[in-house]
């Protein structure tokens, strides 16, 4: 043997001999393998398909393990000659290489390594083989060789070799093949050329070489290894890794919102499976840019779209998009606050029906209106700037129209308003009514796509509010509550449904319309600045937003323009091939014929909940829109023992009366408006 073979193993002899058994307790190849984790996470659709990678791992950058087959011959042969070029003869350890290297150190004549891959390998897989500063001493050294000889033992030359190419650093946080071919070269570990090889190789001894430094390396690899390599492809190469980002971006990123919403806090190479829909979440973001492309010449950029199953309240589709990759990833459209517009007026006229203040049928005046208000005069104006006159209030919502909206909210009130958003889900409603206003008929308030939606469901599911759900497993289900009576909401339902109803303002044909029962309704708020449409079949309640993320106005694009043909593709796609049965109504509920006064409406057949059906055959009992002002709900009023009893008389005193009304007290007409009823216990009043 040579000398220096002799000097060298006489100098690890102490090492090798007092070193502790833990050399020997390295895992093998499959352990490695199994314990490999990426610094991704994944979610999974309902079906199990991979829709996002999120990386949950900050520390190191790692993709997936890549197989030596999956990796580019230039590579392998590439980081042989550079690290071990005795990698296949030896038995783990290059005594040439080791004796020189120590013979180097003890005459301080340079330094140069001596680890074969095998050894490099062991460090990486053990920690306790780690220099702690700088070199290892020559105990880590003799429990490195011990190691790398186990692994040569028990492992093969093809493991070792894969193994090592998918822990090793290249650069930076790039750590494995596969992280550090994408990251620095945009490309699979299996497209590799030559001269990104010689780069790769490279940067193993040196992870942060100056550009000078590698190139120089590389150059000298390939006069090494005699490639025929020309050396400004080198430097056009080496410039991509310090110009670049060396960013690598996930692979899959469908639903980045609600990866992160699930995935937060997990640990890297999580995976978690969600009631999403793949095929559907494609769809919503493919139909989504469609529209939303030509409508950039009307300043519109962003949008977003929710679909959820009704019944179960699980989230089939959540996309938020931007024509600005950079945004698409941070921007949340589903969750961001925007300004409601007439998305908030079903649930003001179901508050009206379940109170009984109103009827399908009950006339409204759609005319110039004036409310005072604490900073002056509001003057409400509806979208086309017309007015209809008496309407019922089945074409006021169903037609949208803004005057008869705030006619309805003087009479429930806002405070009751306010609480009815509140109860269905609609968050950070603080302040009291009078800081809203009437303009809270018209959606002066923010809410979100998310809160929206929800809220439509529960008029969907008969009035029930419950929570939504992005997890399939392990989320608690929140019990319901009754926000809505049940035929209230049908009739709230039925009225969104109703074609005819509607035409007034938006006409017979408009993206509305399917060929299945839909409930639905625009919105558009001040200035153009949110578009809105939002509706329900009997199986998905679907919510599109259109705007700007910037809060910038639209020009001159409604909810029929804008959000409506998104709507409608995705509801198409949702029920393509079903075969829907028709809504029946409840059992409180009973339909009857309405002659409306004075020819202000064709007659018609009408659903009324049971006991607010027009009284008398000859007088329909609906009339315009009416507030009693005294005496006021609630109001407890006692006889005075020592006034005669036929003298104690009150006023009731309606808002606006009109020639032809009176008062029906217990089904007995008892005057005109503003007469004096004369005494009375325990009666009540009914118009």
């Amino acid at each position: 043997m040579p000398i220096v073979f002799v000097f060298a193993l006489c100098s690890l002899l102490p090492a090798l001999c007092f070193s502790p058994g833990s050399a020997f307790a390295l895992p093998s190849y499959p352990e490695v393998r199994k314990a490999y984790v990426k610094s991704d996470s994944l979610l999974l659709d309902r079906r199990g398909e991979v829709i996002h990678e999120l990386r949950t791992d900050l520390k190191r950058r790692r993709l997936e393990w890549t197989p030596l087959k999956d990796i580019s011959p230039a590579l392998k042969e590439a980081v042989v000659a550079a690290e071990d070029r005795r990698f296949y003869s030896h038995s783990g350890i290059d005594y040439l290489a080791l004796g020189s290297a120590l013979l180097q150190r003890l005459t301080s004549s340079g330094t140069r390594g001596a680890s074969t891959l095998s050894m490099q390998l062991a460090a990486l897989l053990d920690k306790d083989l780690k220099p702690a500063r700088g070199r290892r001493s020559i105990r880590q050294k003799g429990k490195q060789i011990l190691a790398a000889w186990e692994l040569e033992r028990s492992w093969s030359k093809e493991e070792i070799l894969e193994a090592y190419l998918n822990l090793i650093t290249f650069r930076g946080e790039l750590q494995g093949i596969s992280a550090a071919s994408r990251g620095l070269f945009a490309k699979a570990p299996h497209g590799l050329d030559r001269s990104e090889s010689l780069l790769l190789a490279s940067l193993i001894r040196s992870p942060g070489a100056s550009y000078e430094d590698l190139t120089k390396r590389a150059n000298l690899l390939a006069g090494s290894l005699q490639w025929p390599v020309n050396p400004a492809e080198i430097s056009s190469r080496g410039k991509k890794i310090f110009m670049g980002a060396n960013l690598v971006g996930p692979q899959t990123a469908l639903a980045p919102h609600v990866a992160r919403h699930l995935l937060k806090g997990k640990p890297p190479g999580t995976s978690l499976t969600c009631p999403l829909d793949g095929g559907v979440q494609r769809f919503v973001l493919d139909r989504l840019a469609h529209h939303l492309i030509p409508l950039r010449s009307q300043n519109v950029v962003n949008g977003a779209v929710l679909v959820v199953e009704n019944k179960t309240g699980e989230v089939r589709a959540y996309a938020s998009y931007s024509g600005d990759p950079a945004l698409f990833r941070f921007v949340d459209g589903v969750k961001a606050k925007r300004q409601a517009g007439s998305t908030l007026k079903p649930f003001l006229y179901g508050l009206a029906l379940d109170r009984r203040l109103l009827t399908p049928a009950s006339l409204l005046e759609d005319s110039p209106l004036d409310v005072p208000v604490f900073s002056g005069i509001y003057h409400p104006r509806n979208y086309e700037s017309q007015f209809q006159g008496l309407v019922p209030v089945r074409i006021a919502l169903a037609s949208s129209l803004n005057i008869p909206a705030v006619r309805v909210i003087s009479l429930v009130g806002l405070e009751d308003f306010l609480n009815k958003l509140r109860a269905l889900g609609i968050r950070d409603l603080n302040e009291e009514g009078d800081f809203y206003g009437p303009a809270l008929a018209l959606g002066s308030a923010d809410v979100t796509l998310l809160e929206l939606v929800n809220a439509y469901r529960t008029l969907a599911n008969g009035g029930e509010w419950s929570e939504l759900r992005f997890a399939s497993r392990g989320e608690t289900k929140s019990p319901g509550k009754r926000v809505f009576s049940c035929e209230a909401a049908f009739l709230i339902s039925h009225i969104l449904s109703d074609r005819e109803a509607r035409s007034p303002t938006f006409g017979l044909e408009n993206p509305l319309a399917t060929r299945f029962w839909t409930a639905v309704k625009t919105g558009t708020s001040k200035d153009m600045r949110d578009n809105w449409c939002v509706g329900y079949s009997q199986k998905y309640t679907v919510g599109v937003w259109v705007g700007n993320f910037t809060g910038e106005p639209m020009w001159n694009v409604s909810g029929i323009s804008g959000a409506a043909p998104v709507w409608v593709e995705v509801m198409n796609h949702l029920h393509r091939g079903e075969v829907q049965t028709k809504r029946e109504p409840p059992s409180d509920l009973v339909k009857a014929r309405v002659n409306f006064p004075e020819g202000s409406q064709p007659p018609r057949e009408e659903w009324f909940i049971r006991g607010t059906e027009p009284a008398f055959p000859e007088s329909p009992g609906v009339s315009p829109h009416q507030k009693i002002l005294y005496p006021t709900a609630g109001e407890v009023i006692a006889l005075d023992p020592d006034i005669p009893r036929e003298l104690q008389k009150m006023f009731f005193v309606l808002q606006t009366p009109q020639k032809g009304m009176h008062w029906v007290l217990n089904f007995e007409r008892r005057g005109r408006p503003n007469d004096r009823l004369g005494s009375f216990r325990g009666q009540r009043i009914k118009r």
